[in-house]
């Protein structure tokens, strides 16, 4: 081998160097570094920071949901950012490696990235919270995009980058010769994936669901901050350093778990994770409610008095009233049961079937909010649950959100057909769509249409009754809205809703409920079926779920944070600090 076509070995071990390498060889050969000898070590460098990315990108996930939302759109977001760090880390990791071989830029590199990810447990609710309330009061779309991807940036770039910057300089120090770097290449390359995978399981079926976010990203951080500290150590070098890292880590590992998600709160009876889902359960003075986004709406309630709940539970009690018969019931998306409560209070006799895919809400259903043990409640997918069912049901009420946004495949006319399939001749569905929006292309004409294409479709003109068999009802001060649909027993079966209170007090003999449904009576529109265009059907091959909830956000964020904008833009900051 030439002179020139040498590549420069890690401590003494050299099999032939330019002029220019001999330098950084002589500096080398001074401070020999044993550890990196059989370049065991090496590998198992490149396979724990592999395992450090995927955790910290699915850490990223879990760490933004509770305020943006574990929908699609953050997904991308958290990974299209994630590889762009990555990517240029590469390229900068490389040159570096190139201009200066010294494992120890590398390795330094690597205990400032183990202490960043140590950190986000400590900060990093509070760079979200930040960005938000900026966010919010400043731009009027798009918000979740750009909250999300302006907090993904200013979190985990840093880190991530510097992870980037390990596979490039990994190469340089464990290649010897050309004969066999191809093999080294794919060592290494097979040490990242391997790592990959246990930082993409563990995290998803053991951490977080066990210990949580928090503590999640602290395990990594920590096993990532092993690899420095013994590296460093062993060669009694970087001894300050590594101290003041250490007492970083140990500093945010006591203080991180002392403050939650909404470390703002203060009469949260329960905060807690799940594989689906963050958990929040306030202990109020006359309810008791479930959240799983710490910005945006209520998913669950009881009333420690009982009786109606003020939420679009009360407008959804329109359902067997609006069926023929009220003898049975399905809830998808029994959440805590709040449903299942009002309809054992005011049709006892009805029989109710739940189906719940997070384990851990059943779990907080007994524990704070009273469930009823008669009702059963399966933990599955609503609607693979539905496929395999054989029974139908006078009401199916649909109220499947996972946070704030609508799982794709139960918003498409598939869904729905198999809904309408599950119904008694003379059934209702009820659909709670979470966030009242209008106007073109908006989420809730997207389900509109789609629902009424299933329920009604081309029969419409056959009917001998005024009587819609889709309608809808908003919910007074709130942002939901309720969707009625009826599966008619024949030609002149619809939704009557003027009788709506006469036969509610006579299922139930409640005047305070028949009450109620007068009151829903004046917010009943039908949908004007023949006015749908059909390019807003939603499929399961088309659904774009997130980007129709993620406009409805924007027009309910314009309008709550209109008020601070003006004062925003009429008296500055002072005037929004003057708030109280």
């Amino acid at each position: 081998m030439s002179v020139g076509d040498g590549i420069v070995g890690v401590g003494s071990k050299v099999i032939s160097a330019t002029t220019a390498d001999r330098k950084v060889l002589m500096l080398e050969t001074r401070k020999p570094r044993a550890i990196l000898d059989s370049k065991i070590f090496l590998y198992l460098t490149e396979f724990f920071s592999g395992m450090a990315v995927m955790a910290a990108e699915l850490g990223a996930q879990r760490l933004l949901a509770p305020y943006f939302s574990s929908s699609q759109i953050v997904w991308t977001i958290i990974i299209g950012t994630i590889m762009i760090a990555m990517a240029l880390g590469n390229v900068w990791g490389g040159r570096q490696a190139d201009r200066n071989p010294d494992p120890d830029r590398l390795y330094r590199r690597i205990m400032f990235a183990a202490v960043w990810l140590a950190l986000v447990p400590l900060v990093g609710k509070y760079i979200i919270i930040a960005i938000s309330g900026v966010l919010i009061v400043t731009i009027s779309t798009n918000f979740l995009i750009l909250a999300a991807f302006i907090s993904c940036m200013v979190i985990f770039v840093p880190p991530l980058f510097l992870l980037g910057t390990v596979t490039p300089g990994l190469v340089k120090f464990t290649t010897d010769s050309l004969k066999d770097n191809a093999t080294i290449v794919g060592r290494l390359g097979a040490c990242n994936t391997i790592g990959s995978i246990l930082g993409t399981f563990l995290p998803t079926f053991l951490t977080i669901p066990t210990v949580g976010t928090f503590v999640t990203f602290l395990i990594f951080a920590g096993i990532l901050l092993t690899l420095p500290l013994v590296y460093f150590l062993s060669q009694r070098t970087k001894i300050v350093t590594s101290i003041v890292c250490i007492v970083i880590f140990v500093a945010s590992a006591v203080v991180s778990p002392l403050t939650g998600f909404a470390f703002w709160e203060n009469d949260i009876a329960y905060e807690g994770e799940s594989e689906y889902n963050y958990l929040q359960v306030k202990n109020l003075s006359d309810r008791t409610i479930l959240s799983t986004n710490v910005l945006f709406g209520v998913q669950s309630v009881t009333m420690k008095a009982g009786g109606l709940t003020g939420l679009y539970y009360d407008t959804a009690l329109a359902a067997p009233a609006f069926a023929n018969k009220a003898d049975s019931a399905l809830i998808l998306g029994m959440g805590t049961g709040t449903y299942a409560r009002q309809l054992r209070e005011y049709y006892p006799k009805m029989s109710v079937t739940g189906v719940e895919i997070d384990q851990s809400i059943t779990n907080l259903a007994h524990r704070y909010f009273h469930e009823p043990s008669d009702i059963p409640v399966s933990t599955y997918d609503g609607r693979a649950w539905l496929a395999s069912d054989t029974k139908q049901y006078d009401v199916i009420m649909v109220d499947a959100y996972q946070d704030i946004t609508i799982p794709f495949q139960m918003s498409s006319t598939e869904f729905f057909t198999l809904v309408r399939d599950h119904l008694n001749p003379g059934g209702v569905m009820v659909v709670n769509m979470n966030m009242i929006s209008d106007g073109k292309a908006s989420i809730n004409e997207s389900l509109e249409a789609t629902i009424s294409s299933v329920f009604e479709g081309d029969g419409r003109s056959e009917r001998s009754t005024s009587s819609p068999l889709v309608a809808t009802a908003d919910v007074p001060d709130t942002t939901n809205r309720e969707l009625f649909a009826k599966k008619p027993l024949n030609d002149s079966d619809g939704l009557s809703s003027e009788s709506l209170p006469t036969v509610t007090e006579r299922r139930t003999g409640r005047t305070d409920l028949a009450d109620d449904m007068a009151s829903v009576t004046l917010r009943m529109l039908p949908v004007d079926y023949s006015a749908a265009s059909s390019k807003y059907v939603l499929t399961d091959d088309k659904a774009p779920v997130e980007l129709l909830g993620m406009r409805a956000i924007d027009e309910l964020i314009k309008e709550q944070a209109g008020p601070y904008r003006k004062i925003l833009r009429e008296q500055g900051i002072s005037g929004l600090m003057s708030l109280n």
